[in-house]
This record gives structure tokens, sequence and C-alpha cells, in this order.
């Protein structure tokens, strides 16, 4: 039995090793605080919901199977943990069972059935899920679940399973057949099937006799040690095809549980995110061309699971495979760029994201380059190593995937830095690679604002005449100033009276004008 709740055709791949950026993106997008809700500080639901969001789809249909499947959960959440609860009391009840010890067919038989036993009563409670749910799904995956799970494990099922494993006791004995090799030797051991029990006749000894027998004295030790040899020949193939059966459903029970934990943490996610208020909705996939990104109330979840009052955006960059991010220091650029970061890989792995509504075109993987904090170990300058990671991810990126830059390229001069970033995202561009970039640098964001604009979007986060943020973002042109001179009076500076009218223009005050 398969549970295809994460694919309609094929298995979600588990030994699958991550993307060899996945370490960034976990950290420039803050992945860990949003994992981590899922998790509710289960390790394994952490691993599962980090396996499955940064393994993305990249076909809508694909998207849209897992979001059905998710809608039927965020209706019955009951019955997803009930399920979840008996896969994972399965795994449990098997562990606390004594192993098989695999020189001793007879102790494998014994630990099989103990474990088969344990394992099919949970399948019976799979079962009564079933049949308590059938007609509540509206999904293909839970439908297809629940109706396999009715079909396969039917009543004639667990008789069969039952009538073997009682006969696999052989409260009755052992009989089996076997040859005379040419040395005499037994060989060619079977176990045979007992179909009925012994006559009344035949168990008083009225009945004519059908064979022979012999019986071994108690002390006889090599005679009991050659019986129970033959024993453990006989029952040989039989104990390894019931620990086999019982592996089976091991492996079942482990992948039902991992499918079922994904999204047992989009329900703890999403509880979390009704507790605060946020908005939630399923984004709308769309194929990578022509290029689509429009969204109203984006929020940065990772930001909204920590903090009260998060404030939405509203995009619309349809056409564009740029937006340029310029403005006000501290003013929502970077917070936009993860939040546009997180819903889309939420939005590929089949997940509702933080906004009222989203549409975006699939792409191939994701990918950030965010500036990184000064290392005192690094044997080469910040420049050298940005452009070392630029590098890096060069050899990964391929068509129609995105990549979001952070303040990438400043550590050097104005002009380099802006003819660095120039360069690279006019290759990307050329590759059809989608691209979010947010900078300080005016020479990088207006020369791409005069040459072309059309293909391209430029927002600008808003300040106030008097310094406030309302960390909202404007489509509007750069501007040469990031207002860089409200954190010189946010640390209780003071405009100088005889300050030179540059200096005003980039405070967007005039001399007599004091912080508020």
């Amino acid at each position: 039995m398969k549970a295809h709740l994460l694919f309609a055709d094929q298995d979600f791949a588990w030994d699958r090793e991550l993307p060899a950026n996945s370490d960034d993106l976990v950290q420039d997008l803050e992945l860990t605080t949003v994992l981590s809700v899922m998790a509710q500080g289960d390790t394994f639901l952490y691993d599962t919901a980090a396996k499955v969001v940064l393994a993305g789809l990249t076909d809508p249909e694909a998207i849209r199977y897992r979001q059905q499947v998710l809608a039927d959960c965020l209706a019955e959440p009951a019955v997803l943990r009930q399920m979840y609860d008996t896969a994972l009391g399965a795994l449990l009840d098997k562990r606390k069972l004594w192993g098989y010890a695999a020189h001793y067919p007879s102790s494998i038989l014994s630990a099989a059935i103990s474990q088969t036993e344990a394992l099919v009563a949970r399948l019976r409670q799979l079962r009564e899920i079933a049949d308590a749910t059938a007609g509540r799904f509206r999904s293909p995956g839970l439908t297809t679940l629940v109706s396999s799970l009715q079909a396969d494990l039917d009543d004639e099922y667990f008789e069969t399973v039952q009538e073997h494993l009682r006969q696999l006791r052989f409260r009755d004995g052992e009989l089996m057949s076997a040859r005379l090799g040419r040395d005499n030797s037994g060989i060619d051991f079977v176990l045979r099937y007992r179909r009925s029990r012994k006559g009344w006749k035949e168990r008083v000894g009225l009945a004519p006799r059908s064979s022979y027998a012999f019986t071994i004295p108690p002390r006889d030790e090599a005679g009991g040690q050659v019986l129970s040899d033959m024993v453990n020949r006989g029952v040989n193939q039989v104990a390894n095809a019931l620990a086999q059966s019982a592996d089976h459903m091991t492996s079942y029970f482990t992948m039902l549980r991992a499918e079922l934990g994904f999204y047992l943490g989009c329900l703890n996610l999403a509880d979390e995110l009704a507790a605060r208020g946020q908005p939630t909705v399923f984004p709308e996939p769309v194929a990578s061309l022509p290029v689509r990104f429009q969204c109203t109330e984006l929020r940065d979840i990772s930001l909204a699971l920590r903090i009260e009052n998060v404030v939405g955006n509203n995009v619309t960059a349809d056409g564009k495979p740029l937006v340029v991010v310029t403005g006000a220091n501290s003013g929502g650029k970077s917070t936009f760029l993860r939040s546009a970061g997180l819903a889309q890989l939420m939005m590929q792995a089949g997940m509702f994201v933080t906004a009222s509504s989203f549409r975006a075109g699939v792409c191939q993987h994701v990918f950030t380059h965010f500036i990184r904090e000064e290392d005192a170990n690094m044997i080469s300058g910040r420049l050298d190593e940005e452009l070392s990671r630029m590098s890096r991810l060069a050899d990964d990126i391929r068509p129609h995937s995105l990549v979001l830059f952070n303040e990438s390229f400043a550590a050097t001069n104005e002009r380099e830095g802006s003819e660095i970033a120039r360069q690279v995202v006019q290759a990307l561009l050329e590759a059809d690679v989608r691209v979010m970039f947010v900078t300080h640098q005016y020479d990088f964001s207006s020369s791409f604002y005069r040459e072309d604009h059309s293909r391209a979007l430029f927002l600008r986060a808003d300040r106030g005449a008097h310094g406030e943020r309302d960390f909202r973002l404007l489509e509007a042109e750069p501007l040469p100033t990031s207002y860089g001179v409200d954190l010189y009076y946010r640390i209780g500076g003071w405009l100088d009276e005889t300050a030179s009218e540059p200096g005003r223009r980039e405070a967007g005050l005039t001399a007599g004008d004091r912080p508020a």
C-alpha cells in the first residue's frame, strides 16, 4: 500500500540530499523560526518539514494536489492527528518487542509473529478511522488513501492473517516433509500447512495408523538438538517470509508517519498564525513563463511568528523578471525580500502563505545572496567572500530560478559595487532567471531605471517627512539617498545649523529641524 499524500503517483525521496544552498536559505530567510513552530519541539517533525519545504515542487498541478490534501487536513484536524498517532504508535510498538535472532529461525519466527500481531492491530485502527471518515474528504490524496484502506484491509484480510498467525504458533506441533539425501541425511525440508485437526479416533488411537512415530527420551540431548535443527530448517523460509512481511508493514507505517507528519506540521503552523491573527491563503501557482508575481498584504511569516503588528505589502510584478527595492534604512526592504522568498518556498511545498492573496510562477529553485557579518577568521575581505559565494551559486543556478540579493556587493565603493551588481544581474536576466535585489547603490538601481524599466519593477521603502517609517513599499523610482542620517538622529545626534545643502537634502530636513 502507498499513502500518496505528497505525490499523486510516486513516493517522496526522503533519503535525497537537500539542495546545496539549503543552509543559506535557512539562514537568510530565517526559516528556522517557521520550522520550529511546525515541529513544536519534535525533532522528527522538524526534519520532515525541512526536507519537504526545501525540496520544492516545480509543477503547478502537483502543488495544487498537496494544497487540496492540506485543505482537507485543516478541515479535519482531529482525523489527521488520529492517523498520525496510529502510525507513530505502530512504530513504537515494534520497538518495544524483541528483535530478530538472525541465527535461529524459530526465534525469528516468534519475534515476527509478535511484531506482526502488533502491526496488524494498528492496521485495524487505520481501517476503523477510514470507515468513520469515508465521504468527509474532497482531496484526491486523502480520498484515495481512505478507499485503499477500506479495500485492502477488509475483513477477509484480517481473518486470513489471524488464521496464518494461529497456524504459525504450532500449538499442535510442526508438520514438515523432507527427503533423504545420498548420504541418508535429511534434505529439502518443507513446512506443511495443517489443514485440520486430528479426529477423535486418531487422537485416542482407534484409527488405523497412517504414519510411524518415535519419542526422544528427555535425557537425549543430542537427539533433542537434532530435532531442534530439523525444526529450524523447516521453519526457516516461513520465518524469513513473515519477518519480511513485518518489515514491509513497518515501512508502510514509517512512510505514512512521515507524510502525515508534514501536514501535522502545517496544522501546528496554522494554529499559531491564527492565534496571532495573521492571514493565511493558499497561493495560486502558475507556469514559469510568462513571469508572474502578485501579492496583497504579503507578510514575512518568520517575523509574524515573533512580533505583533507585522505590516503587509501589495506588489504586482507580472512581466517583470527584475524587482529592485531601494529607499530608507530600516524601512522594510529586507523584510519584504524574506517574505517573498518564504512565500515562494512555501507555495512550492504545497503550503499556505501569510497574505490575503498570492500568485507566482513556479521556479526551478530559490537562491539567496545576503550580506554577511564580518568574520574575524576570514582570510580574505568581505567583497572576495561575496564574489566567491556568487561564483558557487552560479554553478547551480538554472533558467527559471529565483535569486534574492540583499545589499550584495556593497563592501567596496559604489561605482565598483554597482558595476559588479549590474553585470551579475544582467547575466542572470539573459539566462531567464528572476531577480529581486535590495540595494542602497543608487548608481546600480538608477542605471536599470534609465535604460529600460519596462521589464523591471522599482519599489521604494517610504519615509515620512520627519523620518517615520510605515514599513510599506511603494512603486517609485530610486532616490540618491537612503536617509542614513536618520540613524544618526536615532542615537542622539543633531543637525548642524551650518550643514551643507547636500547634507540637508540627505537628511530630508531644513537646517532648523530637530529630530522628533
